[in-house]
């Protein structure tokens, strides 16, 4: 199996980290975001791993060589300008013969990868979309009315969203609908396949997930290794 990781942004949320660091190089406990994204594509039997870079791009080849350290072969591919979240595929057509994973760079999950691509093969779409039910406080009281009369007062009430959650399967027939070399985004993908009334298919997870955005989000993501990502970085490395 083959995946994409979209490791080219600029980490502007989470500055001054990503100042000299690339975002999916930031370390997480005694390990990286990135390399836990690997080494868990790895587990589920993924054996080459295209990485999708922009900033800092160099920094990333020069950690991660050819992957073999690894057990993987690692390829890159360099954008001379940012494409975006599907941009980057039209770089790689010609060795994306076969249904493949893509996930953002700044995404940590226990996520069965293994069950999603077998979701994926079975079901009528070309696109499959990792989804994610979340809650976000609302910290002001919600007002229910009618007319001019209140009903009902809420106070702080959680807000229920399901959001994208960065991780796809895709099928090559979809390549063609992306154009070459840009910006072109995942959003946008979704849009123009809906208006083509071309099926896309979610795959909702229950697992954990972690969109490392924010300064806030970083340090979460340093609580969550030791439960969730340890065991990953534990003999996995060839030396």
């Amino acid at each position: 199996m083959k995946a994409i990781i979209l490791a080219g942004g600029l980490g502007q949320r989470l500055r001054p980290f990503t100042e000299i660091i690339p975002k999916p190089m930031l370390p997480v406990g005694e390990s990286s975001v990135l390399e836990i994204a690997v080494l868990s594509l790895k587990t589920f039997g993924v054996t080459d791993i295209f990485v999708a870079t922009y900033y800092r791009a160099d920094y990333v080849q020069a950690f991660f060589g050819d992957g073999s350290n690894y057990g993987l072969n690692l390829h890159y591919s360099v954008e001379s300008k940012p494409l975006g979240t599907c941009g980057p595929l039209s770089l790689l057509k010609e060795h994306l013969a076969e249904p493949f994973f893509m996930m953002n760079g700044d995404i940590l999950t226990t996520l069965d990868f293994g069950k999603l691509y077998e979701f994926a093969l079975g079901v009528n779409a070309d696109l499959t979309v990792v989804t994610k039910n979340i809650t976000t406080p609302f910290n002001l009281g919600k007002v229910i009315s009618e007319g001019d009369y209140i009903t009902t007062v809420e106070e702080k009430p959680d807000l229920e969203h399901q959001v994208v959650g960065g991780i796809y399967v895709i099928k090559p027939a979809l390549l063609d609908l992306i154009p070459e070399n840009t910006y072109y985004g995942i959003d946008n993908l979704i849009k123009d396949m809906l208006a083509q009334k071309m099926p896309v298919a979610r795959y909702l997870i229950e697992d954990y997930w972690l969109d490392i955005g924010q300064v806030d989000d970083y340090q979460v993501a340093q609580e969550a290794y030791d439960e969730h990502f340890v065991h990953l970085s534990e003999g996995q490395v060839d030396e």
